[in-house]
């Protein structure tokens, strides 16, 4: 079965909507108006309940169907990025230093779209939850609606995520059982040693010389103390010390970031870190505070959500379309909240030969957008007529 008549019907209105967000560009929590474009287009379709304000800024519509059943969460996330476009198109963001580089105008939009054909056709039995998260680039506002009780207030049985890929073509989906996407945790050491003239090294502790040691030795965690079949990534990204040519500082600071795809590793990382880092400044009577913050945890596939998705996926784009068992990404995705409270997959949509995500240049592509919404609608109608 190839994409939704209706889907395809929809696409140029849906595509409206997107570029309007797109225009538009709001950060992290901060999504006030974008947030109230989807209300008012949810209560526009007859959406049965409306709720704002969940995890601060986040929506639900509740869809009821024509029977009695369970309820399946869908979820789009809704925050820009702080970039500056450069696309140069006519829809590009009208807000200096904000864009939509991620693509959540698109996931947002693809949702409206299915939000719009459920409430029109109600092919179901139980209820759709469609779920807008505010902050996910950073601000965890999955979290925030977790916790805000959106599972229980909805009788959320099970919940699916979908997010755009630039490099796979559009009309294709991959996805895989496990872990599909990385914890991310971030660091940062300040070392305190003993500046002086840099002619006379022997009477400082450089703090510098300990932290290029560390630095390097830091690469042991994935060399010798992580099983080889096992990923993590240590990455340092920052290293501030000094400010002139003849003087050692008292102290130098570096700061990064650990990517990890199973819970034991992400301890083990983070131990190993920790005894590295102290360990080698004291060895050279240096002090290191160490602050090891853990924010997004794994994205984690639920096996028998996974195969569903696998199915519709199938359905929608033909087998030979669909990637079953993507190699993991050590990106983070703050959907993981949701699947640590609720079975569910999180699935990848084609979004073309386009700049990456993250990037400037990059534009979500508006040719996915019936490709997604059908893979919604059909994900929905077959868990509540299961």
């Amino acid at each position: 079965m190839p994409i939704l008549n209706r889907a395809a019907e929809l696409q140029g209105e849906v595509t409206e909507w997107r570029r309007h967000i797109h225009a538009h560009p709001e950060l992290l929590y901060a999504v006030e108006n974008t947030a109230a474009f989807v209300a008012e287009k949810l209560r526009s379709f007859g959406v049965d309940e409306v709720v704002t304000g969940i995890g601060r800024t986040g929506v639900v519509g509740l869809i009821r169907g024509k029977g009695e059943g369970r309820t399946v969460g869908l979820r789009a996330d809704m925050d820009a990025l702080p970039l500056t476009e450069i696309t140069g198109k006519p829809y590009a963001s009208e807000t200096p230093g904000k864009m939509h580089a991620c693509g959540h105008d698109g996931h947002t939009a693809m949702l409206l779209g299915a939000a719009k054909y459920l409430a029109e056709n109600r092919n179901f039995n139980g209820n759709i939850a469609v779920i807008f998260q505010p902050a996910e680039e950073g601000g965890a506002g999955g979290d925030a609606m977790v916790k805000d009780g959106m599972m229980e207030r909805f009788q959320i049985a099970e919940v699916y995520g979908m997010h755009n890929m630039p490099g796979l073509p559009v009309g294709h989906f991959a996805i895989r059982k496990g872990p599909i996407m990385a914890a991310t945790d971030e660091f940062t050491v300040s070392i305190k040693g003993l500046g002086g003239h840099a002619a006379m090294p022997h009477k400082t502790i450089d703090p510098i010389a300990i932290g290029a040691q560390i630095i390097s030795n830091l690469q042991l965690v994935a060399s010798r103390s992580a099983n080889p079949l096992k990923s993590v990534v240590v990455s340092v990204t920052k290293f501030n010390a000094g400010n002139a040519h003849n003087v050692i500082p008292n102290d130098a600071s570096f700061a990064g970031t650990v990517r990890t795809l199973d819970p034991e590793m992400r301890d083990l990382a983070e131990q190993r870190f920790k005894q590295i880092v102290s360990g080698i400044a004291a060895s050279h009577g240096a002090e290191a505070e160490i602050e090891f913050q853990r924010n997004y945890p794994v994205t984690f596939n639920h096996a028998d959500e996974t195969d569903h998705a696998i199915a519709v996926a199938e359905e929608i784009a033909g087998a030979g379309n669909v990637i079953p068992d993507i190699d993991p990404m050590m990106g983070g995705e703050d959907f993981s909240y949701m699947l640590l409270a609720r079975p569910g997959a999180f699935i990848f949509v084609g979004n073309g030969d386009t700049a990456g995500l993250h990037n400037p240049a990059y534009d979500f592509n508006d040719e996915a957008i019936a490709h997604g919404i059908s893979y919604w609608v059909r994900l929905a109608e077959q868990r509540l007529n299961a």
